[in-house]
């Protein structure tokens, strides 16, 4: 009977050892982000934090090209993402947090119990696609993790103009994503007044801005990236130079005006 016992106890062991050995990434935040919008018009962003060879948290979420969206779980946790009128298992941001709390527990980066839908019954909580988290969780661990940075709070920070353009008829908004104190990514967006148009992201991908016919650098959304990615360069949004005139010269491939980078360190604010 002892050898019995003594032989489960080293298949329970060897069974422990294999999942938390599959974590081989070195101590540090992870980051990772799909590479466009979803036809729902969400990114997923995927942040892992590893100490010790495991996994310590994990933090499943998203962000978005809808007028006026904030995080996927803010979005979610204040009842405009819709999903808790339909599933038992809640709103979407409870289901996240499930997913998250699983991989945690069990550190299966390799989780593959899920249908062709990418759904899973496994995750007691969840009902919600999963492939993709642990898809780009594999993939986060396969990068180098995020550098230290200059900002005390990590988190999704939101601001948007408090009113619309009286010309234009938009509401300029910016969204910043902040892991291991470093500003890792910036969407910039806008809302319409007229509500049956889209956000301004959408409006200029699909051709209806009209930018592109007159702009030498492109149309909106293309310069809106370049913006974007100067402001994550820079980190301090206080760094790029803004003229009098409200236009700068400091960002290459974009001549619209820098609304973001004013968005952008009024909603880094928090995150000091």
């Amino acid at each position: 009977m002892k050898r019995i016992i003594s032989a489960i106890l080293v298949v329970a062991l060897a069974a422990s050892t294999t999942a938390f050995a599959q974590v081989k990434a070195k101590d540090g935040v992870y980051f990772k982000q799909a590479a466009d919008f979803e036809s729902s018009g969400w990114k997923t962003q995927v942040i892992v934090e590893v100490k010790g060879g495991k996994i310590v948290k994990a933090q499943w979420n998203g962000i978005s090209n809808i007028a006026g969206a904030t995080d996927k779980k803010s979005w979610a946790a204040s009842g405009k993402y819709g999903m808790a009128k339909a599933a038992k298992q809640g709103e979407w941001d409870k289901q996240a947090a499930a997913v998250e709390a699983y991989l945690v527990k069990t550190q299966n980066v390799n989780f593959d119990k899920f249908d062709k839908e990418g759904r899973t019954d496994a995750i007691s909580g969840a009902t919600i696609h999963v492939s993709e988290f642990f898809a780009m969780v594999k993939e986060a661990l396969a990068t180098a993790p995020v550098p230290k940075g200059m900002y005390k709070k990590d988190g999704w920070y939101f601001a948007e103009q408090k009113d619309f353009d009286k010309n234009s008829g938009w509401k300029d908004s910016v969204l910043c994503t902040v892991v291991n104190g470093t500003l890792v990514d910036v969407l910039w967006s806008a809302t319409s007044v007229d509500p049956a148009k889209k956000s301004k992201i959408v409006e200029s991908k699909e051709g209806r801005y009209g930018m592109g016919k007159v702009a030498k650098k492109g149309e909106w959304d293309v310069q809106a990236v370049a913006m974007q990615n100067a402001i994550v360069a820079a980190q301090d949004p206080s760094k790029i130079a803004i003229k009098a005139d409200g236009t700068t010269d400091a960002v290459s491939g974009a001549s619209i005006h820098p609304t973001a980078v004013l968005l952008a360190a009024e909603a880094l604010k928090a995150a000091k």
